[in-house]
């Protein structure tokens, strides 16, 4: 029936809620969420079609690089874990149930030490196209970190550019040796990642998906009911994800443009009231 799938996504959005309300009545906080889904595919795999689904087949939130912006006070807790020191890895995910992208797919072998029961999820894609997308967004991105335009926009939201460090660290530096200029050897280090992972996550764990496939691969692999009445969602292609990177950077200018012209109308405003 066409409302079975959505009753089957509810009943795990609300699994929470009635938990927490039963730990009300013996005087208990609030249960921590557990991580039950690990995405160890790179960025631009996919990963942000599948933050979505996931979060639609009641399996949010997900955390997905976007998070490390909204939260840059986790940037502590990432650099860390990049340089092999202890992580509270319940700090940072306490709230979700499951990640996609980069930071957390570089550490999908520190995860599934943590959270055992969790399953993994592998998101591929050409090789070839994977290069080209991720030269053109998230490395594009790298480029306009070292701008005057982004390091003004840092002077008022010092949260954004910690983030942009330690992912430019974490991704270009550690993952990548210092560029994605030399697209086979990116390439090499796409192919090789997803081989460790083939090769160390158990195959009773692990779905290799790719989004285009939609729905069919991942509830059956998930155990939940395929949504009927609604597309799988297929986002952030390049062109989409430069517009939504303009538009975050118009807002983030908003604030230095406003700051900037009120200094300009005290200096001007002073004079006058001096010459009075």
């Amino acid at each position: 029936m066409r409302w079975s799938s959505r009753v089957c996504t509810a009943s795990r959005r609300l699994w929470v809620r009635l938990r927490w309300l039963q730990s009300l009545d013996h005087g208990r906080e609030e249960p921590a969420m557990t991580l039950e889904v690990i995405g160890a595919g790179f960025g631009r795999t996919g990963t942000m079609s599948l933050k979505v689904a996931l979060e639609e087949l009641g399996l949010g939130p997900c955390y997905h690089m976007v998070e490390l912006f909204r939260h840059p006070e986790h940037v502590e807790l990432w650099e860390a874990a990049s340089q092999g020191k202890p992580v509270d890895w319940e700090e940072l995910f306490g709230g979700y149930r499951a990640t996609t992208d980069w930071p957390a797919c570089s550490f999908y072998q520190e995860l599934m030490d943590k959270y055992p029961d969790a399953k993994v999820i592998l998101t591929v894609r050409d090789p070839e196209r994977w290069y080209e997308s991720t030269y053109n967004t998230i490395y594009g991105m790298r480029r306009m970190a070292s701008s005057p335009i982004f390091r003004l926009v840092g002077l008022f939201r010092p949260g954004m550019g910690r983030a942009a460090r330690m992912n430019d660290r974490l991704i270009w530096e550690d993952t990548f040796g210092g560029s994605l200029e030399d697209r086979e050897r990116a390439i090499g280090v796409l192919e090789r990642h997803n081989e460790e992972v083939r090769r160390r996550v158990p195959k009773e764990k692990l779905l290799i998906y790719e989004v285009k496939k939609g729905w069919g691969p991942l509830c059956e692999f998930l155990g939940v009911e395929t949504p009927r009445d609604k597309p799988f969602p297929h986002l952030n292609d390049t062109d989409t994800f430069r517009k939504m990177i303009r538009r975050r950077l118009t807002i983030a200018l908003a604030a230095p443009i406003v700051a900037v012209s009120l200094v300009g109308l005290v200096v001007l405003f002073l004079p006058k009231r001096h010459r009075r």
